[in-house]
């Protein structure tokens, strides 16, 4: 356990002055100069994915801050991943903040500043090795994301949608912050790794060290926006400016798939049987409720919110998978690399199908309903052609990466004996399908009601390009980031 190596910190620390410098430039620039600040926004970005990249291939777990703060290899592969989900969000959303004024008049250019904060929070959760520091994480990145869907603040949906994310967001903290004082108060510490071993050899008062579980769990499932704690997602990623959707719909859900391993595979294993029930009720009710729902939906954004409900019940499956019923230790590292590989692959997808309605939402207009796609391979065949890839590998259809990410973690919960679970996501999954597929119908077989196509700027219709190539890639050749990863789970469950 390190003092203060700061070398593990060093993406945090970058990004933290950066941000700083680029919030006081913005500050001196005129409007028409605001593409600098996203250009150091980017360049920001792509300088920590270096340093992250850097720790990676060290492969090595350093503990620094007193031990509360940890660089792993499954910290440094998730960071990577949340770098490139705000990299496509700050290409796919320039030109929409631009034209809609998130970035104009007295705002400037805090759209920016704020996404780069709100990943520094997520960048705090991932490395988090205290239960304190991960609190705090989670505050640093639901803060500036309700700033940000309270943006345009003159528009009665937007306001309601800040309202309801902030009062919900803060219900879900509240809960966790409960959770965590009963943790401590049965076992006497918040270091993660200190509670695992005085839970497993029962120095803990199992009573409270549950009822604290139960806290903990279900503010994690808010912030998840999994059932039952999902009523804020649908309003919030409909209300919300699209590009903040897109902020929203991505890159936390990998901040909090590293809150629910450090806490409950990390610290809470002893009373895997516990927490395991309570997901699994949740996984069951997410893909029920967020697929039957979705199939309702004529607001792609909200079919989009029931679908990430869904998703995220799905990958819950994977984690739930982890611990067998028989040895309270046999964690098994295939039900969570599946699970890491799941939410990757869904972060990517879904940022592409909102790069595509960023792309259609053009002069003000928003493309909100199923019926603005109407068409769309006739008006501009290749966006059409990248929302199929992403359609698809939503949907879990081959050869799209989403096909194996599913398979990958039925085959984990076949694997922990728990066949039926696996029918029912597979039953529920097929559901699902329609209405991914009822988009595909809408842009290919429609006729559209303009025959003018969106005008596509280079940056977005490159990115775009490489963002479903790279869906195709992983659909088929899974193998490489498969085994990052198994890898890193590895080395995360067995230091």
């Amino acid at each position: 356990m390190g003092g203060m190596n700061l070398v593990p910190v060093i993406p945090e620390i970058f990004l933290l002055v950066t941000t700083l410098g680029i919030l006081v430039v913005d500050m001196h620039l005129p409007q028409r100069w605001r593409v600098v600040t996203w250009g150091m926004a980017l360049v920001a970005t792509l300088l920590c994915a270096v340093f992250s990249f850097r720790l990676l291939t060290g492969y090595e777990t350093v503990y620094t801050f007193s031990g509360m703060f940890v660089s792993d290899p499954f910290s440094n592969l998730l960071k990577l991943a949340t770098y490139l989900s705000l990299f496509l969000a700050l290409l796919y959303s320039r030109r929409y903040a631009d034209e809609t004024g998130l970035t104009g008049g007295f705002i400037g250019g805090e759209f920016y500043v704020l996404a780069l904060f709100s990943v520094l929070g997520q960048m705090v959760v991932i490395s988090g090795a205290h239960v304190l520091v991960l609190y705090l994480g989670l505050e640093l990145m639901s803060l500036p994301l309700y700033a940000l869907v309270a943006m345009r603040r003159n528009d009665s949906r937007v306001a309601e949608a800040a309202l309801k994310y902030f009062v919900l967001g803060a219900v879900g903290s509240g809960c966790l912050l409960y959770g965590i004082s009963m943790l401590y108060g049965a076992t006497g510490t918040l270091d993660i790794l200190e509670m695992a071993r005085i839970c497993a050899f029962g120095g803990a008062n199992k009573a409270v060290l549950v009822f604290g579980m139960v806290f903990a769990v279900s503010g994690i499932a808010f912030k998840l926006g999994v059932v039952p704690f999902h009523m804020w997602v649908p309003d919030v990623y409909e209300g919300a400016p699209t590009a903040v959707t897109l902020l929203i719909g991505g890159a936390p859900k990998l901040a909090v798939f590293a809150l629910c391993l450090r806490l409950l595979v990390e610290g809470l294993v002893p009373i895997a049987q516990s927490w395991q029930q309570m997901l699994l009720i949740m996984a069951v009710l997410s893909m029920a409720l967020g697929n039957v729902t979705a199939l309702m939906q004529s607001n792609i954004k909200r079919m989009l919110a029931y679908s990430g409900i869904a998703h995220m019940g799905f990958m819950l499956l994977g984690i739930l998978s982890g611990v067998t019923a028989e040895g309270m230790l046999a964690l098994s590292p295939d039900a969570y690399g599946a699970a890491l590989f799941y939410v990757i692959i869904y972060v990517l997808s879904v940022s592409g199908v909102f790069g595509v309605i960023l792309l259609l939402s053009r002069n003000g207009h928003e493309a909100e309903q199923l019926d603005d796609l109407r068409g769309l391979n006739r008006r501009n065949p290749w966006s059409a052609l990248a929302m199929l890839v992403f359609m698809l590998s939503l949907a879990g259809l081959p050869p799209m990466a989403g096909f194996y990410a599913k398979l990958s973690v039925l085959q984990a919960v076949v694997g922990a004996g728990k066949v039926w679970l696996a029918v029912f996501a597979v039953l529920l999954a097929v559901v699902g399908a329609f209405y991914y597929l009822r988009v595909v119908k809408i842009m290919y077989f429609d006729a559209p009601d303009d025959e003018n196509g969106p005008s596509v700027p280079r940056d977005m219709g490159i990115t775009l390009a490489i963002n479903a190539v790279a869906i195709v890639i992983l659909g088929v050749m899974p193998g490489f980031l498969m085994r990052q990863c198994y890898a890193v789970i590895l080395a995360l469950l067995m230091p």
